[in-house]
């Protein structure tokens, strides 16, 4: 069984993309004045963001992949390196990246770590920067883990995350409105990306794909960009700061304070960890759902349109 199989940094090697791509479309939006709009200080704290997360990386990476390899080992399947099995290996880590996205939307432990990424009352190409660097204390890797038991090395299984978060990139953009209907139909794009980074109640919990939309459809979480309601980005209660240590850690923060809090019960202070973003004890706070309900009380109207069926 291969024991020492590469694949180059596909994330690395993309950087000078990346830069590229956030100068011209920068340069667009400044020359044609539309597209979208930069908020240097939101920028800055964006590239940090960016920056933070290679960092917890290089420092913390050794543990998840010290798991793959343990995996590796215990696994009598080994499906070799072929073309196929690579786009297979792609396709299946797709799926993988849309449950943990999932769960890292109704699960506040997880919550904790992703929430940096929507903290952004802006959506350019530098928010696709503003990542986690928590994300190894979520424990998510274990979602990774039938992929290798199925045999495919974890050398693989990373060059196509790699190449899935590379993918991702390009969707955050306003400058892009919609592309030909069959590209909508199959794949995550700027339009369907914008959903999930509004914090609309019609748009809440919604479009989770990586790269194919077509697992929102099939689970029942994709909802469409209405034009009549444009998405309004960022937190259902934003930060309002650009303070890097503070977007990235303001909801285990959180979290500490809630479960400590006296008088509550072992459940109430467990649920405070795994519950959906918004649980609380007494009622004080709104999950997604209760904020659809609200939503629906006020305007009835909406029952049975796009994010509220």
């Amino acid at each position: 069984m291969m024991s020492d199989l590469t694949y180059p940094d596909v994330v690395q090697l993309a950087v000078p993309f990346f830069i590229a791509a956030i100068a011209i479309e920068l340069t667009w939006i400044v020359i044609k004045g539309r597209g979208g709009r930069y908020e240097t200080r939101d920028a800055v704290t964006s590239l940090i963001m960016g920056a933070g997360n290679v960092a917890s990386g290089i420092l913390l990476g050794f543990i998840a992949y010290g798991f793959f390899m343990w995996l590796w080992t215990i696994t009598p399947l080994d499906l070799g390196t072929s073309l196929w099995v690579v786009a297979l290996c792609f396709v299946l880590d797709d799926l993988r990246y849309y449950w943990v996205h999932r769960f890292g939307h109704r699960i506040r432990w997880v919550w904790a770590s992703h929430v940096n990424h929507h903290s952004s009352q802006h959506y350019n190409l530098t928010t696709a920067l503003r990542q986690t660097w928590t994300g190894t204390f979520t424990f998510m890797m274990v979602v990774r883990a039938p992929l290798i038991l199925l045999g495919f090395h974890p050398a693989m299984v990373l060059f196509c995350g790699g190449l899935n978060l590379i993918y991702q990139f390009w969707i955050h953009t306003e400058a892009i409105k919609k592309l030909p209907p069959w590209v909508e139909a199959i794949m995550n794009t700027p339009s369907h990306h914008r959903v999930h980074h509004g914090r609309n109640a019609r748009y809440l919990d919604a479009n989770y794909a990586g790269v194919f939309i077509i697992w929102d459809k099939m689970f029942g979480t994709f909802v469409p960009e209405l034009e009549k309601e444009k998405p309004d980005y960022g937190l259902v209660e934003n930060l309002g700061t650009f303070n890097p240590i503070r977007v990235a850690f303001h909801e285990w923060v959180g979290i500490w304070r809630d479960i400590t809090q006296p008088g509550l019960s072992l459940r109430e202070r467990v649920m405070y960890a795994v519950a959906p973003p918004g649980w609380s004890h007494d009622g004080s706070r709104d999950t997604s759902e209760q904020i659809k309900t609200k939503h629906l009380a006020r305007r009835p109207g909406d029952k049975g349109t796009p994010g509220f069926s």
